[in-house]
């Protein structure tokens, strides 16, 4: 039977004091490759926020891997964070420092000091994106794809358990979408568990998994075709 890393029961979700969705109920097993879709403002952003401790938990129970969110303290956040990949709709990378040194400051930021360990896991997750020639290109001289898979290598570097992508997809052409959704596909099928916020209904078509849907401060499964 395969392990739970994700468990939700009877949640509700605030912010700024506003019901954001309520009475939630969910269950993720290893390795399973989830999207949540739903209007802009229905919920998808608040929901992996709450994953990652952005949000806090107030009410209902809620376990991901070894952490709970109901009595997670504050100085436990970075040790949870850190077994997520998390992934960004723009990118989020520093302007003014390389590829390179975009990954060095987020291992050294995580509690990396060895040089070589660190170049070494550095040209590990830029090969399994394809960017390992790219190394020493700044941001603004790669394409949006090009700094996505980026975005995806620099949350692949303390191998999370986790990885929660919010719209990846969402300014990017339909070809570059496709060919990061490919990325996001061949980590899952290293093991890896990979939820993913869309509004792109395309790639849901082309590429089906689990489906649920933010809706009237709600979530549900949805099957393929209705969605």
């Amino acid at each position: 039977m395969a392990q739970s890393v994700l468990s939700l029961k009877n949640v509700n979700i605030y912010q700024e004091g506003k019901t954001i969705l309520s009475d939630v109920n969910l269950e993720v097993t290893h390795g399973e490759f989830i999207y949540i879709i739903g209007k802009t403002g229905s919920g998808k952003s608040s929901l992996l926020k709450t994953l990652y401790a952005d949000l806090p938990l107030t009410e209902g129970e809620g376990k991901i891997v070894e952490f709970d969110l109901a009595t997670l303290k504050e100085e436990d956040i970075p040790f949870l964070r850190r077994k997520f990949g998390i992934v960004f709709q723009d990118f989020k990378l520093l302007p003014d420092r390389t590829v390179q040194d975009n990954m060095l400051f987020v291992l050294k930021a995580t509690g990396w000091t060895d040089l070589a360990e660190m170049d070494a896991k550095i040209e590990e997750v830029l090969a399994k994106v394809n960017m390992k020639d790219f190394a020493n290109q700044m941001p603004h001289q790669l394409s949006g794809g090009e700094q996505q898979r980026v975005a995806i290598a620099r949350a692949l570097l303390n191998d999370p358990e986790f990885i929660l992508a919010d719209e990846p997809t969402g300014n990017l052409d339909p070809q570059t979408s496709t060919e990061v959704l490919e990325v996001l596909r061949q980590i899952n099928a290293l093991g890896k568990t990979v939820i993913m916020a869309t509004h792109d209904y395309a790639l849901l078509m082309k590429y089906p998994y689990k489906t649920l849907k933010c809706e009237d401060a709600t979530i549900f499964e949805v099957v393929q075709r209705t969605v």
